[in-house]
């Protein structure tokens, strides 16, 4: 029943869409490029999107898996794809499209220049978790505990990611004697906090939610403007007196900028129909994601203010990678 309703409400956004911007959809496949692995969070994120696209676009919609670098070579290729016709869009994050300009000393592609915002998507919040043997409750007795320690090691997904800048925030807030450790990815951090090998990491509500329901990590504060309804118990930072310690991994799609404005258009309007159907924002929040649907200006602006704060953030680290 629940995909008959959303196929409807597909078909009903699509009705409703101007006859001249239906005309401006590719009429080719859609390809959806994706800098992570298959089965990650940003690939579950890109498929739901490209099954609610699959009315709009009767030509299909398929989600290509480029992982490496970071999400850096899908956002190259993206940047760079031929012809600019808007059939390559790029499933784009808070990391390739505001952290990268400031983290990496030579990168093959300009966030701002090469990409023309489609649409804002969602947002994937934080949770500080910590080991649960470590005799901390709250923030506050974490602080404590970590100010009485010679060396606070935090775990991270990457060097230059949402995880990693999270603890270097928090230990400049707090004056922690933070080190960041750095892992291949999120499951290999997460098994550190959980065996004690760190003291705790910053990882997305989808990741650590289970664990920490089933007692195996301590949630000590989320990241996110609300708190979150997979650990409804566990505050804000904002709540604990910490705004500063807001902050989330956002996804949206881009274009490359070649693609002529109409096509952006039509593909605007498509996406944010698709995005804002219930269907979808109820799966997404299922899989942890928050619903955040934009358009093309309110997700033009929002990477403009994060590449300014976190090129702020970056510098205050003294962080930069090598290539």
């Amino acid at each position: 029943m629940t995909l008959r309703l959303g196929r409807r409400a597909a078909l009903a956004g699509l009705a409703i869409l101007p006859i001249a911007a239906r005309a401006a959809l590719p009429d080719r496949p859609l390809r959806i490029l994706l800098g992570f692995a298959a089965g990650s969070g940003p690939d579950l994120l890109a498929r739901l999107v490209a099954d609610a696209l699959k009315d709009a676009v009767p030509a299909g919609v398929v989600v290509d898996n480029r992982p490496g670098a970071g999400g850096l070579i899908a956002a190259q290729e993206a940047a760079k794809s031929a012809p600019a016709d808007g059939t390559t869009l790029l499933l784009g994050e808070v990391g390739q499209l505001a952290m990268a300009p400031s983290t990496y000393a030579r990168l093959a592609y300009d966030p701002a220049r090469d990409f023309a915002a489609v649409a804002r998507l969602a947002a994937a919040d934080f949770a500080l978790v910590v080991p649960a043997a470590l005799p901390v409750e709250d923030l506050a007795s974490y602080v404590r505990w970590a100010k009485a320690q010679a060396q606070l090691s935090m775990g991270t997904f990457g060097a230059g990611t949402p995880g990693h800048f999270g603890a270097a925030m928090l230990g400049a807030a707090e004056a922690l004697p933070v080190e960041p450790v750095h892992f291949r990815a999120t499951g290999d951090a997460m098994g550190a906090v959980l065996n004690g090998t760190v003291h705790g990491m910053f990882g997305t509500m989808a990741v650590v939610a289970q664990q920490v329901r089933a007692g195996r990590l301590k949630a000590l504060a989320v990241t996110g403007p609300a708190r979150s309804p997979l650990l409804p118990e566990v505050p804000t930072m904002a709540e604990l007196g910490r705004p500063g310690l807001e902050f989330s991994a956002w996804f949206g799609l881009v274009a490359p900028a070649a693609v002529p404005a109409p096509v952006q258009e039509a593909l605007e309007g498509a996406v944010l129909r698709a995005a804002r159907m219930p269907a979808l924002a109820a799966k997404l929040q299922e899989a942890g994601f928050r619903p955040w649907a934009g358009d093309r200006a309110e997700f033009a602006a929002l990477m403009q203010a994060e590449r300014g704060r976190w090129a702020e953030v970056v510098r205050a680290t003294g962080f930069r990678a090598i290539e």
